[in-house]
């Protein structure tokens, strides 16, 4: 019951444990329904669901009992990943070297899968003493020694908490680690701080290091610069660029030598029927598609298959702009409000490192008819500030741009440091994007029935519509103006 509700709300990462046996009972029930083992349940996740669910299972670097049970515990991991796990989350542990040991030791056995160290910052010592107890850890003489004098200064027992936890993270980098599960105990502030002083996560004096969320791979750690067009979907455009040799820093390059990866069709919406209706209705007429695009840029409606999440806090300035051409027929999927200077700090607009300015030219992507885009180009042939790209689902595009290169659309500048360009629009990448935009309304479409008003209505939107972006480039104008055109 609990896996078939976490596939119906679109879970689909699970972490696969036996758990403790309830008070009084000697072992679980096979006969009852339940799991005499993890391994037990790993097998009816992946026999009952496939490869829906990630299976995520527990390690114990010093034994899930003590350390004599180590190796045969490590023949339990291997059975549980023949079984179908994916990664492993270990137990809690502060012998870095005991942990690299046991990796060792694991991957001898033929355990392949990823394993993520559990770390778990020391919050005070009441707790971190009743924690390793219970779970039987051993602690380093070294982290016994320091403790001792602090133990009753909660404040400093969390500093020096966050001091072990960055010091075995470091040495876990060194020993080729680079992915970590955190024990919070629903306190995420040391977490945060060790993040931190990793330098993994911007200081609260940089909040935003950049307009989009900069990926924590390192092999993406220069990476700078992206396509406007996936601002809500970074997951699908780290995908799709997964296999580029270098990331563009500083600068796009040329245009015409990024290669993106295939789309990865059916992840778009994750919606049954009845999600879908309750949450979108069921839209017949292209007045009902109007009115939902309206509710969302109101503020009404938290979601379309477009974006995950209600308007970005910048947005909110324009929110009446937008709800009224979505009103008129162009249907928006991203947009940006323009700006001229504001503080690096600013609340809104702010991004990247303190005592800076950022700049901003306005955008807007939509879809629109044939006979709307047609109007709109017309008047936009009289706007030599703007410049705009159209294209069909088919591949008719439409564009006033002579050249392919990079227009940057956001940049910054930052006391010591280079002009920065995060955000750009470009010909290629957008020819790139509008198949995943598209794929939207199938999606979409998909999730009523196949021969429904409402699956019928938005098929044929998707076939015959237009996806359009707008750069009005005269950044000094107001953020409204755009929506004069």
């Amino acid at each position: 019951e609990a896996l078939a509700k976490a596939k119906d709300q679109g879970v689909q990462n699970i972490l696969a444990l036996r758990g403790d046996l309830p008070d009084g009972t000697v072992e679980f029930d096979p006969s009852v329904g339940e799991f005499k083992y993890a391994i037990d349940l790993v097998r009816y996740i992946r026999k009952t669901y496939g490869d829906y669910f990630c299976i995520s299972v527990a390690g114990y670097p010093e034994g899930c009992v003590g350390p004599e049970d180590v190796d045969r515990d490590i023949q339990h991991l291997k059975a549980k990943q023949d079984a179908g796990a994916d990664i492993v989350v270990t137990q809690l542990f502060y012998d870095v070297d005991n942990y690299v040991a046991w990796v060792a030791k694991c991957r001898a056995a033929g355990i392949t899968i990823p394993i993520l160290p559990g770390i778990m910052p020391i919050q005070n010592y009441g707790g971190f003493k009743r924690m390793t107890d219970l779970c039987r850890i051993s602690v380093p003489q070294e982290i016994w020694d320091r403790l001792e004098p602090i133990k009753d200064d909660d404040r400093a027992v969390k500093d020096y908490g966050i001091e072990v936890a960055v010091d075995m993270i470091g040495r876990l980098r060194d020993a080729g680690v680079r992915g970590f599960h955190f024990y919070t105990i629903n306190l995420e502030r040391s977490t945060r701080m060790v993040l931190e002083q990793l330098q993994l996560v911007p200081t609260v004096h940089e909040v935003r290091p950049l307009p989009w969320s900069p990926s924590l791979s390192e092999k993406r750690a220069g990476e700078n610069v992206r396509p406007i067009f996936w601002r809500n979907h970074a997951r699908s455009y780290i995908k799709r660029t997964e296999l580029w040799d270098e990331f563009p820093n500083g600068r796009w390059g040329d245009a015409r030598s990024p290669a993106y990866g295939e789309l990865v069709h059916g992840e778009q919406v994750r919606l049954t029927a009845d999600q879908a209706a309750a949450k979108w209705g069921l839209p017949t007429t292209v007045a009902d598609v109007k009115r939902l695009f309206v509710r969302y840029c109101q503020g009404r409606l938290d979601t379309l298959p477009w974006s995950d999440t209600p308007l970005q806090p910048e947005s909110l300035g324009i929110q009446s702009g937008l709800a009224r051409i979505n009103a008129h027929g162009f249907l928006t999927i991203n947009s940006q409000p323009s700006c001229n200077g504001a503080p690096s700090s600013d609340k809104a607009h702010g991004w990247g490192p303190s005592n800076g300015f950022v700049y901003k030219k306005a955008y807007l992507e939509f879809f629109a008819s044939p006979a709307d885009v047609t109007a709109l180009l017309a008047r936009l042939e009289r706007c030599p500030t703007v410049t705009y790209y159209a294209v069909t689902k088919g591949g008719e595009l439409l564009t006033n741009c002579v050249e392919d290169g990079p227009n940057a659309v956001t940049w910054g500048v930052f006391p010591g440091k280079e002009i920065l360009q995060p955000t750009i629009v470009e010909r290629v990448s957008f020819l790139a994007w509008k198949d995943e935009a598209f794929e939207f309304w199938n999606a979409w479409a998909r999730a009523y029935a196949r021969d429904s008003a409402s699956a019928a209505l938005l098929a044929d939107v998707s076939d015959s519509w237009y996806l359009v972006n707008i750069v009005e480039n005269n950044f000094q104008k107001s953020p409204d103006s755009i929506f004069e055109l």
